[in-house]
């Protein structure tokens, strides 16, 4: 779905929300109130409020029921029932969720069975040329086993919304399925239970950091499912290989039926859902269309978003909830024009319009950077409180 006519652009335009306008709300209440403005300097002013710094950094500011990064004062009730759970709920889900994990790494283990690993370009390593059976157990077991991971993490029901094709009933059957491929999913990155919703809808590739590969367990799945391994640190030669290794899957996929679709969060980090951060251009270098997907994860009293609190606390509180939320919005393929094609900065940001008009979403200049300054400026006022 090319957007290259002047008129569609400036009506999607018009209906999408910046930062100084209404801010979104969660699609289920929420204990604390959304932001009506966020600037988008980087610089925290000395002494700022939490009130302040929220507003600033608005795409990374918590409104659940926990405060900020987890750590805000809860009442006797919620104490009560996170104790509860703690005690009850939370084990029981530690061992469904390694029992799951044990039988997928089972799997991956016998379909690599006899099968060397490959590199893309010298930053990739893994299993991503996978085919006949071994690439048929690696998807089938992997979208059952990812959905019953996520039932584990309390996502007993996921409302999704396929806008695929519009207009499906007025087209011939065999011309929906002879469409172009997307090389590559790209979606808005709120938490890491994103990763796992995408596996048990179509088991892409996606970018990890090298680190992950040597992981127990998880490393054989990663490998399996032909990940890109990166080193963040590393130099600028090797991101351009990375780079080179990422536009040669995209391409693989949207040429090769049976190759490994790439899913990547252009964004770059993770925000609360609410917001829209800028595009990188990663995704849409090898010119080949998308399929943008946009998650949204309704809340009453704990965001499963992963935004501005440690790892740790963040899986703890997520499986203390007994029911979590998710809603996905599948919009149609968008084919770049030839425009576009040629200017990949061009081409990530109208896919970000569109999607920020399609979810709801609010626009925000803030990145990765300004998300660090949030974060070492929440630190030193829990810290003094």
């Amino acid at each position: 779905m090319a957007v290259d006519d002047a008129t569609a652009l400036s009506e999607l335009d018009s209906s999408i929300r910046t930062e100084e306008e209404i801010a979104a709300k969660p699609l289920l209440p929420a204990p604390y109130p959304s932001p009506s403005a966020a600037s988008t300097t980087t610089a925290p002013m000395a002494e700022e409020s939490l009130e302040e710094l929220d507003r600033r950094y608005a795409p990374y500011a918590r409104r659940d029921a926990y405060g900020p990064m987890g750590r805000g004062p809860v009442g006797a009730v919620e104490a009560a029932r996170l104790a509860v759970a703690a005690a009850v709920l939370l084990p029981l889900r530690v061992v469904a969720g390694l029992l799951v994990l044990l039988a997928y790494y089972l799997v991956c283990r016998v379909c690599t069975l006899w099968v060397e690993e490959e590199r893309d370009g010298g930053e990739g390593e893994g299993y991503a040329r996978l085919n006949g059976w071994r690439r048929e157990g690696v998807v089938r077991c992997g979208r059952a086993l990812s959905r019953a991971m996520m039932f584990v993490f309390g996502f007993y029901w996921i409302n999704v919304y396929d806008r695929r094709f519009p207009n499906a009933e007025d087209e011939p059957l065999d011309q929906c399925k002879n469409m172009e491929r997307p090389g590559a999913i790209v979606s808005n990155h709120v938490s890491y239970v994103d990763i796992l919703y995408h596996m048990s809808a179509s088991v892409p590739s996606f970018v990890a950091k090298r680190s992950v590969a040597r992981l127990p367990l998880v490393g054989l799945v990663s490998k399996c499912l032909g990940c890109i391994f990166v080193q963040r640190e590393s130099k600028a030669s090797d991101f351009k290989g990375v780079s080179g290794a990422v536009t040669e899957r995209i391409q693989r996929a949207n040429q090769q039926k049976d190759a490994p679709i790439m899913l990547l969060f252009p964004e770059g980090t993770t925000t609360n859902g609410d917001y829209l951060l800028p595009f990188k251009t990663g995704a849409f270098l090898a010119k080949a269309p998308v399929q943008p997907v946009i998650l949204r994860y309704p809340y009453k009293r704990f965001s499963p978003a992963w935004d501005s609190m440690s790892g740790a606390r963040h899986v703890f509180l997520l499986l203390c909830q007994f029911a979590n939320y998710l809603e996905v919005v599948h919009l149609p393929v968008y084919h770049p024009s030839e425009q576009e094609k040629e200017d990949p900065k061009l081409y990530a940001n109208n896919v970000r319009k569109l999607m920020a008009a399609e979810g709801n979403l609010i626009l925000s200049d803030v990145g990765l950077a300004e998300k660090r300054v949030y974060h070492k400026a929440l630190n030193g006022l829990l810290c003094q409180s």
